[in-house]
């Protein structure tokens, strides 16, 4: 990981934290074309893991987790990582792993930002 991958992962978490209440404890990002993916462990709070011991509650997290941090990016456009990287942010996917804890997140953005910063 470079320097500006690792400092994307620190405003991930930073980002995370002040929106959802919770940042994951690890943050390995790669820049591969116009792409940041972010590898992210230690996401769930105490009390998301208790409500993750039932099928239901494993449901309702990934739910959670998924689809509501993508609308938290839309109506909070992350304008610190725009500015590190000196591109817009376009879209973010987002999956993640209740059971391991685990999850994975894809910034785009409008330009390469593997030509930009891994040269």
């Amino acid at each position: 990981m470079n320097r500006i991958e690792a400092e994307f992962s620190n405003l991930v978490k930073a980002y995370r934290k002040r929106h959802m209440g919770k940042g994951p404890e690890r943050v390995t990002t790669t820049f591969c074309k116009h792409w940041a993916i972010c590898e992210m462990e230690g996401n769930l709070s105490p009390v998301e893991k208790f409500i993750a011991r039932s099928g239901d509650g494993r449901h309702m997290l990934r739910t959670a987790r998924t689809e509501m941090v993508k609308e938290t990016y839309r109506d909070n456009p992350p304008v610190e990582m725009e500015e590190l990287l000196g591109a817009k942010f376009v879209q973010l996917f987002v999956d993640i792993d209740i059971e391991k804890d685990t999850g994975m997140s894809v910034f785009v953005f409008d330009q390469n930002l593997e030509q930009k910063f891994c040269k």
